[in-house]
């Protein structure tokens, strides 16, 4: 039989939006909403928050998941991978490799993801036989093709100055990361200490289900998604 395990992340610390992991969304804590779409999913013999916070702790589990061990501090700082934070986990959990066939990161700041999304990500991981595999989406309303940056003086200048004198139909479609499910095995993961190991693959999910919040406006986007979602 498949053992797979499942990783949230949710650190404390917080700093665009404070407490964010468990702020209430549409009468809810957010890491509620991930924590479902995993149990809910069917896939994993255990769904562990990593959190260096006993209040994330506290309600994590009361929403259904197990929080095993309390992270370190040195793991919960502004500036550590997130795929360490993972990595740290399965290494408590399973440390000699013999428990678990795949693990899955997700993060608690996408909450629109649900337990289909799931099924069909691990699905789409197992077809297709890479090392790891990371939820991506499309930009949609917006060209990355005609990126722009600015300097001191608000003067702009082409990111791709190629592809800026291109027409939209011209250019190939490119797809951004997003948080909401990341695949790999444990070996890949042991080894590379990465989701971005060599050979890694995405899979897409659609935009609805991909709003990643790290803002305010990302927060109230996200808000009116799921309100929209509980109507139909």
């Amino acid at each position: 039989m498949t053992k797979n395990l499942a990783v949230i992340p949710a650190r404390g610390g917080s700093k665009r939006i404070p407490r964010k992991n468990i702020r209430d969304m549409c009468g809810k804590p957010l890491i509620s909403y991930t924590i479902a779409a995993a149990c809910q999913s069917g896939l994993f013999s255990h769904v562990i928050v990593s959190t260096d916070s006993k209040e994330i702790a506290d309600i994590a589990s009361s929403w259904g998941a197990e929080v095993p061990f309390i992270r370190r501090t040195e793991l919960a700082d502004d500036f550590t991978p997130v795929s360490c934070v993972t990595l740290d986990a399965l290494e408590r959990l399973d440390p000699d490799g013999s428990e678990y066939d795949c693990v899955a990161q997700l993060m608690p700041n996408c909450p629109l993801r649900d337990s289909s999304d799931v099924r069909s990500s691990y699905t789409d991981f197992i077809v297709c036989q890479g090392p790891s595999k990371i939820s991506v989406t499309k930009y949609h309303w917006l060209n990355p093709w005609w990126a722009m940056k600015g300097d001191e003086k608000n003067q702009l200048s082409f990111i791709f100055n190629e592809e800026s004198k291109k027409r939209s139909q011209d250019l190939s479609e490119l797809v951004c990361p997003t948080g909401a499910i990341w695949w790999i095995k444990p070996e890949s993961l042991k080894r590379e200490r990465t989701f971005y190991c060599r050979g890694f693959l995405g899979w897409e999910i659609p935009w609805i289900h991909a709003v990643d919040i790290d803002t305010e406006d990302d927060w109230e986007i996200a808000e009116i998604l799921m309100k929209v979602q509980n109507t139909e």
